[in-house]
């Protein structure tokens, strides 16, 4: 009798996980595509804002930028937060907040409101990804976890689409009216972050089961080698980001190689629609190039992530080979004429570029201790967009306009090379925590 419970118990843990993963993996995915609608319509609708609110080119050029500096310096706050709350609800809120003040953004033409309710949501969008990302770790075993999170990450690239798709029905149904734009925009995330709280879950000991490596029977370690063990911790927030963050070598190597890889990023995207007409395409064509840029990643990155789980958690021998591969197109990018070479190179970057951008993700997480999760994810979106992204954008542009794509062409090179060096000794630190996690689960 007492074994048939057992066993029964066993199976009926092993359904109920199961539920709550799928439900883990549903909620933060489909919640990660309600804050990027939010994120991408004021882009988006840049142009029709300029001409209906009487904005120049400049104060569009301020309001973004206002949103990526403030979402870049509140993603360490709110990393470091959600570590310490509940991540079901933190990821939530976040997305209601983010609707609220995009709704307000369609009432209003006064360029000073926008600039400050555009800093209003990027501090509540910076609370999208902490959350999301502490949840994967904490639900999936780190055999399992790349597929997860690369599921997971190409959902901002379905967000886009979704966005573009809520901004064409508001203007079809609202005869272009930019106030019902921001609305129906900001109902559809309101939906979204309603439904997926009903499916989420905190954690596994949140609903009386084991955490994720008592139940698959794995012990982590981290960048550091320490065991990984409970959520929580008596250190205080500066403790926690001096150990477990700015002393964690691998933190760093992590964090440096996807500041670069955002540089070729933001580097490519950024400037498709300039660039390309350079090659002979038409503006309008050049523009459809950017949702290929974007849409060709997810097959990619969703099977890479799956490799990297098959070669168990070999994460920076992929990105290795994908930034090496990287390399070759953009060499190619920046050298051919010939179109056919310019479509299929732009496809394959897609794949090469996010799969160690979703990758990195994964290893910085799991380079430090469960409690510091947050903080981990929040530390390298702060490198990402002040530094990557502002280098990618405001340097080459500059670099261009001077000298010309030749010279521009060298920040992206450099990048790569520089992210090329971080992998090779990510590879062999990678090599040395899974020899201590096969020694310590022998």
């Amino acid at each position: 009798m007492f074994v048939t419970n057992s066993i029964k118990k066993s199976t009926n843990q092993k359904t109920e996980y199961h539920r709550r993963q799928i439900g883990v993996l549903l909620a933060t995915s489909f919640s990660y595509i309600g804050y990027y609608i939010i994120r991408l319509v004021f882009t988006t609708e840049q142009v029709r804002i300029m001409k209906v609110y009487g904005f120049d080119i400049g104060q569009i050029g301020l309001i973004l930028s206002t949103f990526g500096i403030g979402y870049g310096i509140a993603k360490i706050f709110m990393g470091g937060l959600v570590d310490r709350m509940n991540a079901r609800w933190f990821l939530a809120v976040g997305l209601y907040l983010s609707a609220f003040f995009n709704l307000l953004i369609g009432f209003t033409k006064n360029f000073y409101v926008i600039l400050i309710l555009m800093l209003l949501i990027a501090v509540t969008q910076s609370m999208g990804a902490p959350a999301c990302q502490r949840q994967i770790s904490l639900w999936f075993t780190k055999k399992r976890r790349g597929v997860v999170f690369s599921i997971w990450s190409s959902a901002h690239n379905a967000g886009a689409f979704f966005c573009v798709a809520s901004i064409q029905l508001a203007t079809f149904l609202f005869s272009g009216s930019l106030t019902m734009v921001f609305a129906v925009a900001s109902l559809f995330s309101t939906l979204i972050a309603t439904l997926m709280l009903l499916i989420n879950t905190n954690s596994p000991e949140s609903v009386g089961l084991p955490d994720i490596s008592t139940y698959s029977g794995y012990v982590e370690v981290d960048g550091k080698g320490h065991i990984c063990t409970g959520q929580k911790t008596n250190l205080s927030f500066g403790q926690v980001f001096l150990q477990s963050i700015l002393l964690n070598k691998v933190v760093w190597l992590v964090t440096l190689t996807s500041m670069s890889i955002y540089i070729v990023r933001y580097g490519i995207l950024s400037w498709i629609p300039s660039y390309l007409p350079t090659k002979g395409f038409s503006v309008t064509w050049a523009k459809w190039f950017v949702g290929i840029f974007e849409i060709s990643a997810v097959p990619g990155v969703i099977a890479f992530g799956a490799l990297s789980d098959y070669f168990n958690g070999r994460r920076a021998i992929i990105c290795l080979i994908s930034v090496i591969g990287m390399l070759g197109c953009l060499f190619l990018y920046f050298t051919t004429n010939s179109h056919l070479i310019l479509i299929v190179v732009l496809f394959l970057l897609g794949t090469l570029i996010y799969t160690p951008l979703s990758l990195v993700g994964l290893m910085v997480n799991e380079a430090v201790p469960n409690y510091a999760l947050g903080l981990s994810t929040g530390f390298m979106g702060f490198f990402q967009y002040i530094f990557g992204e502002t280098i990618a954008t405001g340097l080459i542009g500059s670099l261009v306009r001077h000298y010309g794509w030749s010279m521009a062409s060298n920040v992206i090179y450099w990048a790569t090379a520089f992210a090329i060096l971080l992998l090779i000794i990510l590879v062999f630190k990678e090599r040395k925590v899974r020899e201590l996690e096969s020694l310590i689960n022998q």
